[in-house]
């Protein structure tokens, strides 16, 4: 059951109301965002099968920092490079309730440089 009240409650009811409409396909797949207070991480997931296609995050790439702007950045570079390696090319940018601002907003920043369409 989840807490009407706290933080991490009313964002879980926000992603959930979200997936409702964001779907990850063989073409298209989904580029889901989790950010903790140190790290942030980031998959590519195609919902039709069920599969992560690839995986970056920032304590992965061993990263000083990793709960910052530039931590985010890097980490959208890498899993497009990634997804380009598989032959991802375009993805559907999926928030996971957080506001698109700050580290969310850098990553999808990162991974559009990187090559990424959405």
């Amino acid at each position: 059951m989840i807490n009407k009240d706290s933080r991490n409650s009313l964002r879980l009811r926000r992603h959930e109301r979200v997936r409702k409409s964001v779907k990850g396909t063989e073409s298209a797949p989904r580029l889901c965002v989790f950010r903790s207070n140190k790290n942030i991480e980031c998959q590519v997931i195609d919902d039709t099968k069920g599969i992560t296609l690839c995986s970056s995050s920032s304590t992965q790439l061993k990263l000083s920092n990793g709960g910052n702007v530039e931590a985010a950045k890097t980490v959208g570079l890498d899993i497009a490079k990634k997804a380009l390696e598989k032959g991802i090319t375009k993805v559907v940018y999926d928030r996971g309730g957080y506001s698109y601002h700050g580290r969310v907003a850098a990553l999808a920043e990162g991974a559009r440089e990187g090559g990424l369409k959405f």
